[in-house]
């Protein structure tokens, strides 16, 4: 006999929960406008980044951008004067969303704005293995000193705190328990 409609809403319910649980995190670059009056390294030590979060830039566009720029230029903060050199991509929206994609990797992002970058205006991310679950930060080379890096093991905003495997059997569990109920 199939399971009552309320008891599949409830499985369809809690399943919804735990892979919403499991998505990326949204983080807004430095928990508010991106200016030259936050400490960006102090903020990114607080998080722990995995493949697939979104960094969301904001500013006023008339004043700031956002560089993703390779080390050697988040370093010494000069493209060249014509913002080429070293730039990876280049955001100017006042609202960028930067989907962190590559594992094991450091993002590298500055404003080019005159005396910004200088200023403190420049946020290196290290990512770690991930998609969902919290992943090890294994592989790839360490990031030079200086830069901060993040502990996998602390959570982000949004992120389950739940281990990878721990998501997987719980909705095998699910899957399991509807089965059972039907058959």
């Amino acid at each position: 006999m199939p399971p009552s409609p309320p008891l599949q809403l409830v499985a369809l319910l809690l399943l919804s929960l735990l892979l919403r649980s499991a998505t990326a995190a949204e983080y807004t670059v430095g928990d508010g406008p991106w200016d030259t009056g936050t400490n960006y390294a102090t903020w990114s030590d607080k998080h722990a980044f995995l493949a697939g979060d979104i960094l969301v830039f904001q500013y006023v566009r008339s004043q700031h951008n956002v560089l993703q720029v390779t080390e050697a230029t988040y370093r010494s903060c000069d493209t060249g004067g014509g913002g080429v050199a070293g730039v990876i991509k280049s955001y100017d929206t006042g609202y960028d969303r930067v989907q962190l994609t590559e594992p094991n990797a450091t993002y590298w992002f500055i404003c080019d704005f005159p005396g910004h970058c200088l200023g403190g205006m420049r946020l290196a991310v290290k990512v770690a293995a991930g998609g969902g679950g919290g992943g090890g930060g294994g592989g790839g080379s360490p990031p030079p000193s200086g830069v901060p890096l993040h502990p996998p093991a602390a959570g982000g905003a949004g992120r389950s705190q739940w281990p990878a495997w721990g998501l997987t059997l719980a909705v095998l569990l699910v899957v399991f328990h509807y089965c059972i109920i039907i058959f």
